[in-house]
């Protein structure tokens, strides 16, 4: 009898296994973040979380090429694994785990996947959130939690359709999002700052959704689901005549091109975590529980 892994409904990894990639991840983690060194921990990450890093050391680098003079290790503690059952390739998991950094009552939720047996754990999303905020997951008997597909119409706002939904959600408004930190009141904070006396400020949403950056959901039990998605999004600040931009950062001009005389357009890469109601919920409203977002690129002009 020929057994077909690609077709067989399994979970997604063993508790040990995944309890070895998040030690795996750490460590690398740990060790890019001291010496300032993408390639330690290249890996280990993957998507949006690669993006962010990788960003996030090469400015730690050409600041600072000796390595990270505050380097503080991370460390996880009481881990949580969420791992769904599913056939085929990919498959993923989630850690949820407390850490060292931040609040001591917040829980950091990593997504781990990789695209084939022969491939090491990556770490994809990563959301911070309040240990209240995180949802319940609907699980079997085992223990195995339940994922929802990319196209699930029984939710509010399909998964396939989260980040698109939200980048122009961001740009025009709209009912499909609750409000929030990273919704109404940061619409609002655009508004705000869009023109100031000296300094206009331009921003433009954009979906991504392949590869690397496809949405992974889980079951909640009240038949939503916890939904990780990526946004893409640019801020040009353009100062008038007779003015300047202000000064940048280090890190943001140790990631800019260009000579900044009238303008700067900064590029982020966003990953979101998103609790999405059933499409039969008396309230619809998809609420941002959490977002993460880190500076990608920068261009003058």
């Amino acid at each position: 009898m020929v057994v077909h892994g690609e077709r067989e409904v399994v979970p997604a990894a063993t508790r040990a296994e995944a309890a070895r990639a998040l030690k795996d991840f750490t460590t690398a983690y740990n060790k890019a973040d001291k010496e300032y060194d993408s390639s330690l921990d290249a890996d280990r990450v993957a998507g949006p979380l690669a993006d962010i890093d990788g960003a996030k050391l090469k400015a730690g680098h050409k600041n600072n090429p000796g390595g990270n003079p505050t380097h503080s290790p991370l460390k996880f503690s009481d881990a949580k694994f969420v791992i769904p059952e599913k056939a085929g390739w990919p498959r993923w998991f989630v850690a949820d785990t407390a850490a060292n950094k931040g609040l001591p009552t917040s829980r950091w939720l990593l997504v781990f996947t990789r695209s084939g047996a022969n491939d090491v754990w990556q770490v994809s999303y990563l959301t911070v959130l309040a240990a209240d905020d995180v949802p319940t997951f609907k699980k079997d008997d085992a223990g195995w939690a339940e994922p929802v597909t990319a196209d699930d119409a029984a939710l509010a706002i399909e998964p396939e359709k989260l980040s698109r939904s939200y980048a122009t959600y961001l740009k025009a408004g709209g009912d499909g999002f609750a409000a929030g930190t990273h919704t109404s009141r940061w619409r609002a904070q655009r508004k705000k700052f869009a023109s100031k006396p000296g300094l206009a400020r331009q921003y433009i949403d954009e979906p991504l959704v392949s590869g690397g950056y496809a949405p992974v959901g889980l079951r909640t039990t009240d038949g939503g689901a916890l939904v990780f998605f990526t946004t893409h999004r640019y801020e040009k600040q353009t100062a008038a005549a007779g003015t300047a931009i202000p000064t940048p950062t280090a890190d943001v001009q140790a990631l800019t091109t260009g000579e900044i005389k009238q303008s700067l357009t900064l590029e982020f890469i966003s990953n979101q975590a998103a609790l999405d109601p059933p499409k039969n919920a008396s309230d619809k409203g998809v609420a941002i529980l959490g977002r993460i977002e880190g500076l990608t690129g920068a261009k003058g002009e």
